[in-house]
């Protein structure tokens, strides 16, 4: 342990690893901290290794550990996954001093790779966590390579070294071999019953750098009291906004007078602290610090993940000084959604936009929809971000929502009359193509067309290799290689991104039984063969069901959609024509028939001519009733037909 000394000077306290050089005017800090992050593939133990260091270091005591203790969402303990990053502070006594340990507990699933990123930049080492009974996979070495990029000190530990299936040798050699170290170097370890989790404690202390320290230069400088980046931010009901930094300058303290320079915003800090793991306040952050600035905003739009915050005096220009951030997340999916009671219009953009500052992942803008109303049109990074944004929706703020079938951003080179007409209406990129977002919105007159496309990564067991392979026409692989990874294929391939958000997911796990596993990066845009298809009901255009779709596959998916259809819809007095419309014709057609009245039923005997008669009239009327005909297809009929 060392000594905890606390000096006022000028209302100041600094205490605890601080000291005070009088004649310099500036403190320093001892290297006792250390910032770290644990990084995995999905499912290999991170937040169960999470737990038992908050058990070795003290940090929450045994009687109130909880398994996932860190994943505080609703929906990352039902699921079993990590959702949001988590940081937490934890003391930890080694060497014969304490030390401060702040981790970033991060997701493993590559649609959440944005949270991972923005952890590597607050952080100066990570530790790569393995299962041994799974091996490397996919998100293993798209993490990897983010640390190393990142310049972070990356230690390798394999996990679940307990279980009967493990096979922790083989694993230590491979995970050896990746990092290009020395097999002794890599822990075993157990999250489930805390095998070697102190070695790894002591390891990381000893191996992972003290905190980094960016540079000011400029006379400007010297008016700044504190500088950090805002990795994160979450909404309080109480307290607006709060900010989670990484100081990497000076101090933050309470009351200090805050900029953010990005976002141009002057504030005052309401409160400053730590997360261990739950909220508590201090006097104030300093450099190499992890925490929390209550900034008291209550509008989210005031502050942008990746801006930096500066504590400083006078009026001078911030922009110099402003942290490296973080590249924009761009959208790659998008789905509209819509409030289940069109009454919870306002109630939806309130909870997008607070949901948005703590995931400024996806975004959002205003859409319609001739069945379901006014909605918004939401990017995500992935299906399950999608999936997870609904569904926190529904959880957290109560809103049910129903949403559209997930669709990708693809450009087109429209004619030059086409263009002109189209500006400010649709976005329209640097090249002068045209962004299409909607396929309502995708012209019968396009000259050229490009969709989206990905460099997917999969990890496969050898036996399983043929298998995989089989994928390649279903999903439209192009450039495949292959390579080996110690007893493990390794399959790289171009794929459009259209057909990631299918059901590549599902088909990979069915045929692979759950032993394969895939990472992808977006690869450029790539010229396609692809048309829009449109459905009619009793020959009106239903906007909300048009789709972009593959030359080969629209016919299939035509007939497929219109029989879905007819299931659907109830029958009307009048029979209802449902087709699917592509490439100027109609390519599937469904018939809904009319329901029958029994206008003859009250007549007996007689002559037959009185019921010919009354036929006659019925025809005649159901006739004129099809020329009136309007088709109202209702919002339970659409999320219905949605629905997979």
């Amino acid at each position: 342990m060392y000594a905890t000394v606390s000096l006022w000077k000028e209302n100041v306290l600094f205490e605890e690893r601080f000291f005070f050089d009088y004649t310099a005017r500036v403190y320093h800090m001892e290297s006792f901290i250390r910032n770290f992050c644990i990084i995995a593939h999905i499912d290999h133990g991170k937040s169960t290794l999470a737990d038992r260091l908050l058990e070795c270091t003290g940090t929450v005591e045994k009687r109130k550990m909880k398994a996932q203790y860190l994943d505080q969402l609703e929906l990352e303990r039902e699921r079993g996954i990590t959702i949001k990053m988590a940081p937490v502070r934890m003391h930890y006594a080694s060497q014969g001093k304490e030390w401060v340990l702040n981790l970033i507990d991060t997701p493993g699933h590559p649609d959440f790779g944005y949270e991972v990123s923005r952890a590597l930049e607050a952080v100066e080492g990570a530790i790569l966590l393995v299962d041994a009974t799974q091996g490397i996979q996919a998100q293993t070495l798209s993490n990897l390579y983010a640390a190393q990029k990142a310049g972070l000190t990356v230690i390798g530990a394999v996990n679940k070294i307990d279980m009967a299936s493990a096979l922790p040798q083989q694993t230590v050699d491979d995970v050896a071999r990746l990092l290009g170290v020395d097999k002794n170097t890599i822990h075993r370890v157990s999250g489930k019953t805390g095998e070697g989790v102190e070695k790894l404690l002591d390891d990381l202390i000893v191996r992972i750098p003290p905190p980094k320290k960016t540079t000011l230069e400029g006379i400007a400088s010297k008016n700044i009291g504190g500088r950090a980046l805002i990795f994160d931010s979450f909404y309080d009901d109480h307290k607006g906004v709060i900010a989670e930094v990484r100081v990497f300058n000076g101090k933050l303290s309470v009351d200090d007078s805050l900029s953010f320079v990005a976002a141009r915003e002057r504030l005052r800090a309401k409160e400053v602290g730590y997360f261990i793991p739950q909220q508590k306040s201090s006097t104030m952050l300093v450099e190499g610090d992890i925490g929390y600035v209550v900034t008291g905003l209550k509008d989210p739009h005031k502050i942008k993940i990746g801006d930096t915050v500066i504590h400083a005096t006078g009026s001078q220009n911030l922009l110099p000084y402003a942290l490296a951030g973080y590249r924009e997340p761009k959208p790659v999916v998008f789905v509209s959604l819509y409030p289940d009671n069109p009454d919870e219009y306002d109630e939806l953009k309130k909870s997008l936009e607070k949901l948005r500052l703590n995931d400024s992942s996806f975004s959002f803008e205003p859409d319609t929809n001739e069945v379901l109303g006014r909605g918004f049109k939401g990017g995500f990074l992935g299906k399950l971000h999608f999936e997870i944004i609904a569904q926190r929706l529904e959880r957290e703020f109560q809103v049910k929502t129903i949403t559209s079938f997930p669709s990708v951003a693809y450009k087109v080179r429209m004619p030059t009359k086409t263009l002109s007409a189209q500006k400010g209406r649709i976005e329209i990129d640097e090249e002068g193509l045209c962004v299409i977002k909607n396929a309502k919105d995708l012209s019968d007159d396009y000259e050229t067309i490009y969709e989206p496309m990905i460099r997917v990564e999969i990890i496969c067991p050898r036996e399983l290799l043929g298998a995989v392979l089989g994928l390649k026409e279903l999903f439209r692989w192009s450039n495949v290689t292959t390579s080996l990874l110690g007893e493990k294929n390794i399959i790289t391939a171009r794929m459009p991104l259209a057909e990631l958000i299918s059901d590549f997911d599902d088909r990979l796990k069915s045929i692979s039984g759950g032993f394969a596993s895939f990472n992808y990066n977006e690869d450029g845009f790539e010229r396609a063969d692809l048309s829009r298809m449109d459905i009619l009901v009793a020959g009106e255009s239903v906007s909300g069901l048009s789709r972009i779709l593959p030359r080969q596959s629209i016919e299939r998916e035509g007939k497929n959609l219109v029989s879905r259809l007819k299931d659907t819809l109830p029958r009307q007095q009048f029979s209802q024509a449902i087709q699917a419309k592509a490439f100027g014709r109609i390519i599937a057609r469904e018939t809904i028939p009319a329901l029958r009245k029994d206008v003859t039923g009250y007549l007996y005997g007689g002559d037959r001519t009185r019921k010919m008669k009354l036929w006659k009239k019925q025809k005649e009327g159901k006739k004129k009733l099809l020329g009136m005909a309007r088709v109202k297809i209702s919002a339970d009929d659409f999320k219905k037909l949605l629905a997979k």
